[in-house]
């Protein structure tokens, strides 16, 4: 578990019981990672805010602040943690492992924020930075600020109508899960450039902007 997940951050701790903790949802036992949550939220903010401020010299107060949040926001974060299956190795109680907690996303971004925390305290700001930089590298060297902050579905939606574009349309395919629990799957379709993609999320809408995320990702590509 430690070596895996280790790689991944770029980072060994000197004290693997941090990490434990950063991994021990509530549910489960104690300690768990809720002070380590609240911790990270702050180094996070400040690394991201950092990462914006020296990467965009133009912007203003206001427009570095929008794109922090949406690079901080839970489901930012929760995409990062399972894109390196942080899931697969949280601690949880057995209620939680039944109704799918390893992949809720406030689960996910909060286990990801204690993480961070975790490397604050095992190896300072630095240590911590990098392990963030390394995580968010990608998403902000792709990031459009004059398009960031809006919403998915708003951002397509805009796209679309700048080429004379008809708007998309979105079909719920399926759900899965119990009811306390579900995961829809919606997809996005556009006929008149004939694409057609899917996303999934804990609630209809979260699926919807899923699906017009992966869309305008795949337009630009074009």
């Amino acid at each position: 578990m430690t070596a895996r997940l280790e790689k991944a951050l770029g980072y060994r701790f000197s004290q693997p019981d941090l990490l434990r903790q950063a991994l021990t949802h509530r549910s489960h036992s104690s300690p768990h990672n809720e002070r380590l949550e609240f911790l990270g939220d702050s180094v996070l903010n400040c690394v991201i805010a950092t990462l914006l401020y020296q990467r965009f010299a133009a912007l203003r107060e206001g427009e570095l602040s929008r794109l922090r949040a949406s690079l901080v926001r839970q489901e930012a974060l929760a995409e990062i943690a399972a894109g390196f299956g942080l899931g697969d190795e949280l601690r949880l109680g057995e209620g939680e492992l039944k109704s799918g907690g390893f992949r809720r996303p406030s689960i996910l971004a909060d286990a990801l924020e204690a993480v961070f925390g975790a490397i604050y305290l095992d190896g300072g700001f630095a240590a911590a930075q990098e392990a963030i930089a390394r995580l968010y590298r990608q998403r902000v060297e792709q990031i459009d600020p004059r398009a960031e902050g809006k919403d998915a579905k708003t951002a397509l939606q805009e796209w679309l109508q700048g080429r004379r574009l008809p708007v998309p349309h979105y079909t719920l395919l399926a759900t899965h899960g119990e009811a306390h629990a579900q995961q829809f799957e919606v997809a996005c379709s556009i006929p008149a450039v004939d694409l057609e993609v899917t996303g999934r999320g804990g609630s209809r809408r979260a699926a919807e902007q899923e699906a017009a995320r992966a869309a305008l990702e795949k337009l630009k590509r074009t």
